[in-house]
């Protein structure tokens, strides 16, 4: 952390934010470890930091000094799973917590495990900046992840154990009584058996094939009077309406479906004795990618790799720890596993995803306080959206604070309608059914606009969604387009053309989130609505790349687009700080974005930091960056924020000697972003906004309730609050915040009513 002095000189940056004290342990610096403090350790990363030569220089191109990419998103997942364990959250979000963390693992083992697996598989020997082999990082992954599962088992259990006492019960079918058997057995005969197929295992019939994340049972089983056992497998099918927990009559009691199925066995198999029964899953590896330039038809490519990712190759198979050891050893064989890696034995509940089901329960005493993002106090009015920016100018968009309907949805909404909007583009990265944007999108190509969409057809797991809204904008008129060849598109942006009174002018949306309606409710994003020439004139050019793949020589005055702009103007940026410190001023960075990854960029910022320049670094999950090395990294904090909302803005700030920078954009410091995506990082030069962001950061840097800081051996330690005013983290201080402008705005508007009245 910086000093006291220096701190105070970063607020000076802007007037005094309400409502923030920093308490006496942020200041003075880093967090120690204490009894009174959670510290969340890594074994697999708890690297000894290298010593200084003799000289007291640090060669950076040890591996020492950087952190796994792979390890330091694991350890993020006990970041949230603290969340679930903190009797500080509410019960039914605790539950939650514990859904995401089984979504988190589920994607992760899909992505990131099935890579490694196809770069051992490939005998590719290259080690990452941390001097890992894939084989390496496979081995320490699956190391932690099961200390994961311990913990999460844990933390099941003493949830679990406390939702009777607010009258929910997820129990087994044995523990109800006798009639609520009887009722859960007809209601299963009636709704649920009809699409259950039981499949043998024997000689007469192969293998069944098991699909992606399916949890299936595993029943050994035999003839009465017999003494050889047969095997079969069953699919719990859980799908659009049918739930994994199954509700007794009107109670809050539930069963999972998979222990209703165990416990009714004698319906599938009529006259057979039940041996066993236990539950197994596994997971497919979603890199099925293949060589988008040899492709004739990028959308069959892409559709041709979502049929392949259905029989793709096995990456983890989890297993009842109930389970016959013969049964175990059957089934890794079956599917090509190593028994002792490749399969996890689980002992409470496969698949915890599916908790979202009891988390939505409508408990709102068990839930945050329900939260209603407020409108921009600029838009709380009727008025042309599009003569407010022209006339207040740019506004700068917090979400989930501020609504997205009646900001990013509105933009849209009135530019299909206005007769005076000649052309809309955009770049759609991932989306939703409840996002009303791709409607208002085809209601403007029918109503004669010129509408370009650029789709990115790979944004993972989200590709059938995005074929299905390629074709339906395709039908409706809109020229739609699937980027440059080599590249995935990410950047945000939407660019609307409209006749003005004094010629063309383009009005822009830049944004660090997705055009997703569901996410801009619990993503904390920012974006920007301007009419700025400068930076209209730039997107034109990125939108001209974008759909004809041509790279002439581009000039871009205001924008920092990925993969040519972005990581030079970064680093010459942290240069720059690093200049001024040695003409004798101070260096300032601070950062805020998803991961720091780019050996470049982290090198860079070692640097800085070794040449006094301050930095402040707020990463979510992935960081590469040790905090905290003597005469290297003591210039730097680390801090990770988690809390009710995903951070997943990103912001770039620079002191500049006073001249303030500051850029907003979707990029992430991680490779892949600043070298195979197109991105976009965008300058906030007005100072009205310039004040904003100064806020949002020092709520973030100075929150004492929601944040971890990281230590040099990559341990995170969670801030503790020593008053009550720091009971309260940064996202309620933001949401208080919020609708105080708001609140304020309406006074305003009210006033001026009134006065028109009197008049």
């Amino acid at each position: 952390m910086t000093s006291d002095k220096f701190t105070n000189d970063t607020r000076s940056a802007g007037p005094p934010s309400p409502d923030i004290e920093v308490s006496e342990s942020a200041a003075a610096g880093p967090a120690k470890p204490s009894t009174s403090l959670r510290v969340i350790t890594s074994p697999t990363d708890a690297v000894p930091v290298p010593d200084p030569d003799d000289e007291g220089q640090h060669d950076l191109t040890k591996s020492a000094y950087y952190l796994n990419r792979e390890l330091t998103w694991l350890r993020f997942q006990f970041r949230v799973l603290n969340e679930a364990e903190d009797e500080r959250t509410p019960l039914l979000e605790r539950v939650r917590y514990l859904a995401i963390i089984g979504k988190n693992l589920d994607e992760f083992f899909m992505k990131r495990i099935g890579g490694l697996m196809q770069q051992v598989g490939a005998g590719i020997q290259a080690r990452t900046v941390d001097g890992r082999s894939a084989s390496e990082q496979l081995n320490d992954c699956r190391d932690l992840v099961h200390v994961l599962e311990d913990c999460k088992r844990d933390a099941l259990a003493n949830v679990l154990s406390l939702l009777p006492e607010h009258g929910i019960r997820l129990t087994g079918f044995d523990d109800l009584d006798e009639d609520d058997q009887v009722w859960l057995r007809e209601y299963y005969f009636d709704n649920i058996y009809p699409l259950v197929t039981p499949q043998a295992i024997d000689p007469a019939h192969p293998f069944p094939f098991i699909s992606n994340l399916s949890l299936n049972l595993l029943v050994s089983l035999h003839h009465s009077g017999a003494t050889l056992a047969a095997l079969a497998r069953v699919k719990v099918p859980i799908g659009p309406g049918t739930p994994r927990y199954l509700r007794v009559r009107e109670t809050d009691t539930f069963v999972s479906l998979e222990n209703v199925m165990a416990a009714n066995l004698d319906l599938l198999f009529p006259g057979m004795e039940i041996d066993s029964c236990s539950f197994f899953r596994v997971t497919r590896n979603a890199n099925t990618e293949q060589d988008e330039e040899h492709a004739d038809d990028l959308m069959a490519m892409i559709e041709s790799e979502l049929r392949d990712r259905k029989f793709a190759p096995i990456v983890r198979l989890e297993v009842d720890a109930r389970m016959a050891a013969e049964q175990k050893g059957l089934l890794a064989a079956t599917l090509g596993l190593d028994e002792v890696v490749d399969v996890f034995e689980i002992e409470t509940t496969m698949g915890m995803s599916d908790l979202f089901e009891i988390a939505n329960l409508p408990q709102p005493d068990l839930r945050f306080p329900q939260h209603h993002p407020v409108d921009h106090p600029e838009l709380r009015t009727n008025r042309n959206i599009f003569h407010i920016i022209r006339d207040v100018g740019p506004l700068l968009l917090h979400h989930p604070y501020q609504s997205f309907s009646s900001s990013v949805e509105r933009l849209l909404r009135e530019a299909a309608a206005d007769s005076k909007v000649r052309a809309i583009k955009m770049c759609l990265y991932r989306t939703s059914a409840d996002t009303r944007a791709i409607e208002y999108l085809m209601e403007a190509a029918r109503n004669g606009k010129q509408v370009a969409v650029v789709v990115e057809l790979k944004a993972r797991f989200d590709e059938a969604a995005n074929i299905r809204w390629a074709s339906r904008m395709e039908e409706a008129g809109i020229h739609v387009t699937y980027g440059v060849v080599g590249l995935k598109t990410h950047c945000k942006i939407i660019q609307v053309v409209r006749q003005d009174f004094d010629g063309l002018r383009r009005y822009s949306h830049i944004g660090t989130g997705n055009y997703h309606a569901g996410t801009a409710r619990v993503y904390v994003d920012v974006g920007l609505l301007t009419c700025d020439p400068g930076i209209g004139a730039d997107l034109t050019e990125l939108l001209n790349y974008l759909t004809t793949g041509y790279k002439p020589k581009r000039n871009y005055g205001s924008l920092l687009p990925s993969p040519k702009l972005a990581k030079p103007g970064l680093l010459a940026r942290i240069q720059r700080e690093s200049e001024q410190v040695a003409s004798g001023g101070e260096g300032l960075i601070q950062m805020k974005m998803n991961a720091l990854e780019d050996p470049d960029i982290t090198r860079a910022l070692y640097e800085a930091s070794a040449a006094g320049v301050h930095i402040d670094l707020i990463v979510r999950d992935t960081c590469s960056l040790r905090p905290g090395i003597p005469g290297l990294s003591d210039n730097i904090t680390v801090i990770s924020i988690v809390g009710r909302f995903l951070e997943h803005s990103r912001l770039f700030y620079f002191r500049n000697g006073g001249q303030e920078e500051y850029f907003i954009g979707s990029a992430d410091a991680m490779s892949r972003n600043l070298h195979s995506r197109v991105e976009v990082l965008a300058p906030i030069a007005v100072p009205k906004l310039q004040r904003d962001l100064r806020r949002m950061l020092d709520f973030q840097l100075n929150d004492q309730r929601c944040t971890w800081e990281m230590r040099a051996d990559g341990s995170y330690v969670q801030r503790q609050p020593t008053k009550p005013k720091q009971e309260r983290g940064c996202q309620e201080l933001a949401i208080s915040w919020y609708d105080k402008l708001s609140h304020t705005a309406l006074r305003k508007k009210i006033g001026r009513i009134h006065r028109r009245r009197k008049r």
